[in-house]
């Protein structure tokens, strides 16, 4: 077995005895149970709004919580001194992270299409896009966190103190229509914001639109640039 396999090998088992990955996991799906007596079969709200909570716990929480930690336990560090440098632990975290999305969002979408009988929409190019963009967004986020953040602890306390003003002004707290109009229209242009609309149109059978991609993009790249400028391997 190679270096990164031992490697990816060892955090997917760090992984998945993180509570941590259980909390992002199982939060959404809780939201998604006791309001999904609500769900109708023609529903576009309520799960793609389950989808960005997940997304964004993965992102804004566990993703710069466990980098930021690595960084202070001197991991990254001790790393770069074997074959396995420390860009491949950022790179088998990212996949891994990813993966953790996938699954709570797998869950979801099972759920809601068969225990509450959930409108599910067959475009799975605009899904894809939608998600991996949005996805993106949130991870990028994450990054920057993990590269400003002096340790694990403020990287969690960070992560928190943003996540929730995003999901306000992304309705993932109260609807949008019962928000003053100068948050709702900010607040489709934050991230989470962004990333909540596009799933809701492509809950709604369309493609999300050019816009939403566009700043969905902008956020991933420019953010992530940024990360990248800050991020301190020690």
């Amino acid at each position: 077995m190679s270096a990164l396999a031992k490697l990816t090998t060892v955090e997917l088992k760090l992984l998945a005895r993180e509570p941590g990955a259980m909390f992002t996991i199982l939060i959404p799906l809780f939201i998604l149970v006791v309001f999904g007596s609500s769900i109708t079969p023609g529903d576009t709200v309520l799960l793609p709004m389950s989808l960005a909570i997940a997304v964004g716990l993965v992102g804004l929480y566990q993703l710069p919580t466990t980098l930021a930690t690595y960084r202070e336990r001197g991991i990254l560090r001790r790393l770069s001194t074997t074959p396995v440098r420390p860009a491949s632990l950022l790179t088998v975290q990212l996949a891994l992270q990813l993966v953790l999305a996938l699954t709570a969002c797998g869950l979801l979408v099972a759920v809601a299409g068969t225990v509450l009988r959930a409108h599910v929409p067959s475009g799975a190019l605009a899904l894809t896009v939608a998600f991996l963009l949005g996805t993106a967004a949130m991870f990028a986020i994450g990054l920057l966190i993990a590269a400003l953040a002096p340790n694990g602890r403020a990287a969690n306390g960070i992560g928190v103190l943003l996540y929730f003003p995003m999901a306000y002004l992304a309705g993932l707290i109260q609807p949008t229509h019962l928000m003053p109009a100068v948050l709702k229209n900010v607040g489709e242009y934050t991230p989470l914001g962004a990333f909540r609309q596009a799933l809701q149109e492509v809950w709604a059978g369309g493609f999300p639109s050019p816009v939403l991609m566009a700043v969905l993009a902008a956020y991933a790249l420019v953010i992530s640039l940024a990360a990248a400028r800050f991020f301190r391997w020690e």
